[in-house]
């Protein structure tokens, strides 16, 4: 895949508000099968797209890059064969910086810097008055993506927010409810909220019983906002006060989207101790009901000749 691919690809996945890594080598010292400005794109479920290296050096930055996905941080990876001397040590991933010994790296050193490509949370509003134009303005100033409410997108979203007056509220608000959005905001008086609640009981009794604690309604903070934009500003607040971080989820639909963004599982590579993401993507083996993952081919192999498993 040439630069230019990868800059298409990127893009679209920026624009679909899919989470990647963006990899580039900065330097690389020979014998090494990468040069400086090769890139790679690395999904979250561990696929790459590009070339930042061998295997053994894919395998590093697979299992580094997974996990930038959790800290957003980027990150300048330092791959190296053999145990550098008179180093401060591998570094620290809070200072941008780590060195990893990969002993089954045949090439020279490479250094390559991962940018982690995360989308702004995403902002669902239902309504085009002034509180919900308010609302997009300033949470562009948020740096939050604002669409309308779409019960194919729903579930990516942050929060949820009802300023329609009267119009496809109940729809509206079920769908953010079914989809576990951490944040769902109806604007209406106290009274009127009730009643909403109580229709959408009428129509869905099995969120009877989650809307009035998932549901603010009236939405926002109470900080006497009178304006449209003072109520949005309210709205806001309440929306990044109650943002979850690692807050236990709610429901099952919450623990499911806690679960797929926490951190990605590693494995041991059992023959050269690498640290190794354990997902599909990954080298891996079966063997007396165990899985295996390593950082290569070279791993694999030796692994299957000393256990006596059939080659495939």
């Amino acid at each position: 895949m040439s630069r230019a691919d990868l800059e298409v690809r990127a893009t679209m996945l920026r624009d679909q508000g899919v989470p990647f890594v963006r990899a580039r080598v900065v330097l690389a010292q020979r014998p090494t099968s990468a040069r400086a400005g090769d890139e790679a794109i690395i999904h979250a479920d561990g696929s790459i797209e590009g070339f930042v290296g061998g295997t053994c050096a894919e395998s590093t930055v697979r299992a580094q890059s997974l996990m930038l996905l959790d800290s957003k941080e980027p990150l300048l990876l330092r791959i190296t064969p053999t145990e550098e001397s008179g180093s401060d040590g591998p570094g620290d991933t809070a200072s941008g910086t780590l060195t990893v010994h990969n002993p089954c790296l045949s090439g020279g050193t490479l250094e390559i810097f991962l940018d982690p490509v995360v989308p702004p949370p995403l902002v669902q509003v239902l309504g085009d008055g002034p509180i919900a134009a308010a609302l997009t303005r300033l949470a562009g100033e948020l740096d939050y993506r604002i669409t309308t409410v779409d019960r194919q997108t729903v579930h990516d979203a942050l929060a949820v927010v009802v300023a329609s007056h009267g119009r496809g509220e109940v729809d509206a608000l079920a769908a953010a409810l079914d989809a576990g959005v951490p944040y769902i905001g109806l604007v209406a008086s106290r009274k009127r909220g009730i009643g909403v609640l109580a229709e959408l009981a009428e129509l869905r009794p099995d969120l009877a019983r989650i809307a009035p604690g998932r549901v603010h309604s009236p939405a926002g903070l109470d900080i006497g906002g009178r304006t449209a934009a003072e109520i949005a500003l309210s709205i806001l607040a309440q929306v990044v006060s109650t943002r979850p971080h690692s807050a236990a989820p709610t429901d099952a639909s919450s623990a499911e989207a806690a679960q797929a963004t926490a951190a990605p599982a590693m494995s041991v590579d059992p023959v050269c101790g690498m640290t190794v993401a354990a997902v599909e993507a990954s080298l891996h083996l079966d063997h007396n009901g165990t899985r295996h993952y390593f950082c290569g081919p070279g791993c694999l192999r030796a692994y299957s000749a000393s256990s006596g498993y059939p080659e495939s």
